[in-house]
């Protein structure tokens, strides 16, 4: 005899269990086609980002003999870079797909650094001549800047003036901060990032689990 106080099923007594909720799937996890398409654009956006540095170099008309010009183009150059690597690692450390939006930094501050110094050689070469070991074209500056940051050293091309000198050692330090400190800062900014992801999946999770046990 059934006790009248019991709380009622409202299914018939033949009817089947209730199937077991399955999880909701957690905000912060992410699948691995977004992963695929994220990985393209950053890879698009950082080839983007390099040929529009690349075209504007050699189309700005880089036609002074002032070289007041040059020094204001390098330092206000370099400073917009630092503005835009610091601004490029708050994006990073805030960002769901943090170990790409890094390459994404890497992948604009490299060739601005580059063509910075680039233009700044060929700058200097038309102010003062004789500052190189041969004229340069702004191809032939931005292959010295570039054989310079590798620390290749062919010799074809060398800094004979002290201007031409001053300059390559200010790209050589600049270039092992960049290797050395921007680097660590970069990954700094990647642990963060996923720590804070970890943290956004796991509060996810934990509101899924307490929805599903209030169904």
């Amino acid at each position: 005899m059934t006790d009248p106080a019991a709380p009622r099923d409202p299914r018939s007594p033949g009817s089947p269990p209730d199937p077991p909720s399955s999880p909701r799937p957690s905000r912060g996890a992410r699948s691995p086609l977004s992963l695929r398409w994220g990985s393209v654009l950053v890879v698009v956006r950082a080839g983007c980002v390099t040929a529009g540095l690349v075209a504007a170099y050699y189309l700005l008309p880089l036609d002074s003999d002032d070289t007041a010009v040059t020094s204001a183009l390098l330092l206000g150059g370099l400073l917009a870079a630092a503005v835009m690597f610091v601004w490029e690692v708050v994006v990073v450390a805030r960002s769901p797909y943090p170990r790409l939006r890094a390459v994404e930094a890497l992948a604009a501050t490299l060739p601005l650094f580059l063509l910075l110094f680039a233009s700044a050689y060929f700058l200097l070469d038309r102010s003062v001549p004789g500052s190189f070991s041969e004229r340069l074209t702004r191809t032939d500056a931005l292959y010295f800047a570039l054989t310079t940051f590798a620390t290749v050293g062919y010799g074809d091309i060398t800094a004979r003036s002290q201007a031409g000198r001053v300059l390559t050692m200010l790209q050589m330090a600049g270039g092992l901060l960049l290797v050395g400190v921007a680097a660590r800062v970069l990954t700094g900014a990647i642990e963060q990032g996923l720590r804070q992801r970890e943290r956004s999946a796991g509060q996810a999770h934990g509101a899924s689990w307490a929805a599903d046990d209030q169904d």
